[in-house]
């Protein structure tokens, strides 16, 4: 028999080995107080009293983005997917009141293209930028026969920590205020509904999109999850924040709830925030029932905070100082048991119509 070798069966070490040489400099670039070491060791090492802390619970987090991914694939569009891996990580961390630490990706593919996969990476460390954590590792698996021509697939890891007085939520009950930050659009979330309706609308991804001047259908669909990090940290270390929902699969109606303790229902306002153009033109070409846009999208509000009605107008001022864009969308109120929703959303005549 001929003499045989991994690169006969469709695996290139060599790859690998260019893709890692490319990617440490992006890492050392998230590189924060804590980090042990770099890139290459069989494992990450991160030194908690050296981050500051004193009496620490670890918060951990995985994630991936769904079929948002098949758009990137099938359009080229590799830059920011990778912030959206890391935003439905960190995200889900800092609800719980963490502060992410670091980050590991997972990059799996049929073969590997080292400029594609280095772009997707490049958002990765981009991501941890936003959210303040370390690109600390990950792998990337070549895998033949497993992923058709140009595929791939991602899932992160993160690993935050709070001290443990500070966990989340905190005491919350009747009278607390809701506040909503503005998403940047459809976020992570409900891509395989989105593709549905673009085909059954017989559009095409390079289509200008009717909801965004200037952008096509993929670029517009394309923005990337915000990441809410820095603006919660702060709100938390203000001593402001009593509880914060990240609205991803479910919507509001079914992530805000997870918050609330027993006999304490949230009431919603949709009339107190601007519905995007993106979800009023999904909801409109798909046909889409504003209750079920509701479950399934986050409809412009990408993340909700609870706070005391006397700090709601001094937690919407810090907030905006850090970037957000704020609005009063509710309050709490007894309720919420077996026989009574949760959650109750009013929504405005002819809302996402």
């Amino acid at each position: 028999m001929p003499s045989m070798t991994y690169r006969d069966s469709g695996v290139d070490i060599d790859a690998g080995d260019a893709l890692v040489d490319r990617i440490k400099p992006l890492a050392r670039a998230t590189r924060r107080a804590g980090v042990m070491g770099g890139l290459g060791g069989f494992g990450a090492l991160f030194d908690l009293k050296a981050a500051g802390f004193t009496d620490p619970v670890l918060v951990s987090s995985t994630d991936g983005v769904g079929t948002k991914l098949r758009i990137a694939i099938d359009t080229a569009q590799h830059d920011d997917v990778g912030i959206d891996l890391v935003a439905m990580c960190v995200n889900d961390l800092v609800v719980q009141g963490a502060e992410p630490l670091f980050f590991l990706d997972y990059f799996a593919t049929g073969k590997l293209a080292i400029e594609d996969a280095a772009r997707v990476i490049r958002g990765i460390a981009r991501g941890c930028e936003l959210a303040g954590c370390a690109l600390v590792g990950g792998e990337t698996a070549e895998m033949p026969g497993m992923y058709g021509d140009g595929d791939y697939d991602l899932a992160g890891f993160s690993v935050g920590a709070a001290e443990r007085g500070d966990l989340l939520p905190k005491q919350i009950g009747p009278g607390d205020v809701i506040l909503g930050l503005a998403s940047s659009g459809v976020h992570s979330n409900g891509f395989s509904l989105v593709r549905r309706i673009v085909a059954a609308g017989n559009a095409g991804w390079g289509d200008p999109a009717p909801f965004a001047a200037g952008r096509s259908l993929a670029e517009a669909l394309m923005t990337p999850t915000r990441i809410y990090v820095k603006s919660l940290l702060a709100l938390q270390r203000a001593g402001l924040l009593l509880a914060a929902a990240h609205i991803t699969g479910g919507g509001l109606p079914g992530n805000l709830p997870r918050v609330l303790p027993e006999g304490v229902r949230a009431v919603v306002d949709a009339s107190a925030w601007p519905l995007p153009a993106v979800f009023g033109w999904l909801a409109r070409t798909g046909g889409v029932a504003a209750e079920e846009m509701l479950r399934v999208f986050n409809c412009g509000i990408g993340m909700a905070v609870v706070v005391k009605a006397e700090h709601a107008e001094a937690a919407a001022a810090l907030l905006a100082e850090h970037g957000e864009t704020v609005f009063r969308i509710g309050h709490l109120e007894a309720g919420g048991n077996a026989e009574e929703a949760e959650i109750r959303i009013d929504l405005p005549k002819g809302w996402a119509a």
